[in-house]
């Protein structure tokens, strides 16, 4: 690797791109895996999704926007639905939420993972059943807790012996016994990047399995007996293609389940092993299909349960990022093509790392292509990056664009359903751009495109 004095973003490349890119036969092809279901080229080289032309969204809705395909997001929630057919399946709210995605979830027979006041919010003003909801979180305050318990959410899933405290002194006065889980820290090291791991010794989330924590928070709860303690949670990280993780966090967390049967001779009913299963966002991603991960996790469990001689506990599972993530995709438009030096061509786009984070925060990888147009030209190895002041705001580190890509182009970037929408800031001032649902040939706007405006209007002083 060689070294660059503006840091490893920058120098680690250049024109080599990384080992897994090569040079494709065709630079207008799309790798299946990587696009909603419906997403075509047609012939005339325009990208169309749900039947609608890129082009024609582009002129109605302007860019940077996000287009969702409805039609996509639908199969994937009934095809986890299917696959855990004896789960509960919870949509984590925390990829991406707004009303029209709760409805959807809602019809497709889904519960739902919230994590904040905000996201409750949401939930409850699409008129989501809150006995279907459950809600997470590290720092719950008083007045989210209450309004929960007001709401009826189904479970709420402890994180602290603060949070039990504050939980059990308003069910005394509420009168109300909610239904909890304990998060329990497993101390499984997923494969995936250190801020998205959560189930380490090292972190903010649930009680120590390996320090007792977990054991003494169901002590605790058992003792006091204000809330109903329903099961154990575990959440090992997210972006995850082995399922050896899981195994590992499976056993954990039923041998204490176990050590509480025996201690206390209650036999909780639910097991949580939350989500973070992966998606493709590049041909280097593998990630497995719904009925696979039900299969090895449903094994997991009834081999875990058999050695512990357990009664198999009703499991639940909260894919967030493997829904909605490949059923949308961003579209920009080009400004600039600078060519610097020979070393690399930088390809500026009018969005950037304030509706995509991702790849500054996490080295995450995308893949992208030229959206309003098919090109004879030869590839051209390029960096997309955004429009903001910072030199990290890198879009797409290195893909292979037409060497004819210009000012005026229209470029898309596919896997940017989760955490980029929800994650999206107004860096620099710039309002963040809709979110299209597009389905049988027509655009509706679920999230509209903030405008100066909205941003002036919180500015009071």
């Amino acid at each position: 690797m060689r070294a660059h004095e503006a840091g490893a973003l920058h120098g680690d490349l250049g024109q080599r791109g990384p080992a897994w890119l090569r040079t494709p036969e065709d630079v207008n092809a799309l790798v299946p895996e990587l696009w909603p279901r419906t997403v075509s080229r047609a012939e005339a080289g325009h990208l169309e999704i749900g039947g609608v032309s890129v082009t024609a969204l582009a002129a109605e809705h302007g860019t940077p926007a996000y287009l969702l395909d409805e039609d996509d997001l639908r199969a994937r929630c009934r095809d986890f639905a299917a696959a855990f057919a004896d789960a509960d399946v919870f949509y984590a709210g925390k990829s991406f939420l707004c009303k029209a995605v709760v409805r959807i979830i809602d019809e497709e027979g889904l519960f739902l993972d919230v994590c904040s006041g905000g996201e409750l919010a949401v939930a409850l003003a699409a008129g989501f059943p809150a006995e279907r909801m459950g809600f997470h979180g590290n720092n719950k305050s008083v007045s989210e807790l209450t309004r929960a318990l007001e709401a009826g959410v189904g479970r709420i899933i402890v994180d602290s012996f603060d949070e039990i405290e504050r939980l059990t002194e308003l069910g005394r006065r509420t009168g109300k016994r909610p239904d909890v889980l304990i998060r329990v820290t497993v101390g499984v090291e997923a494969h995936t990047h250190e801020f998205i791991a959560t189930a380490h010794e090292d972190q903010k989330f649930g009680f120590s399995l390996a320090g007792g924590a977990a054991f003494a928070a169901a002590v605790k709860i058992l003792d006091e007996g204000v809330l109903n303690l329903k099961g154990l949670h575990s959440h090992i990280g997210s972006q995850i293609f082995d399922t050896s993780g899981f195994e590992v966090a499976a056993r954990r967390v039923l041998e204490l389940q176990a050590q509480i049967r025996d201690a206390r001779g209650v036999e909780l009913p639910d097991l949580d092993l939350g989500g973070g299963f992966g998606i493709a966002y590049t041909t280097q991603d593998d990630p497995s299909t719904p009925a696979d991960l039900a299969k090895r996790i449903n094994k997991i469990v009834e081999s875990e349960c058999d050695l512990a001689k357990l009664r198999k506990p009703r499991l639940s599972v909260e894919p967030g990022r493997a829904i909605v993530g490949p059923a949308v995709f961003t579209l920009y438009e080009v400004g600039t093509v600078k060519d610097v030096d020979g070393i690399r061509t930088y390809v500026s786009v009018d969005g950037g790392m304030s509706d995509n984070i991702r790849t500054a925060l996490y080295d995450a990888s995308y893949s992208a292509t030229v959206a309003g147009r098919a090109s004879a030209a030869e590839p051209l190895l390029a960096r997309v990056v955004g429009k903001h002041c910072e030199s990290g705001d890198i879009v797409v580190k290195d893909e292979f664009l037409p060497a004819d890509v210009q000012p005026g182009d229209l470029l898309a970037v596919p896997g940017t359903g989760a955490y980029c929408r929800s994650m999206a800031s107004n860096y620099n001032h710039v309002p963040r751009p809709p979110v299209v649902a597009v389905r049988d040939g027509a655009s509706r706007v679920i999230v509209r495109r903030e405008t100066e405006d909205d941003l002036l209007a919180l500015d009071v002083g």
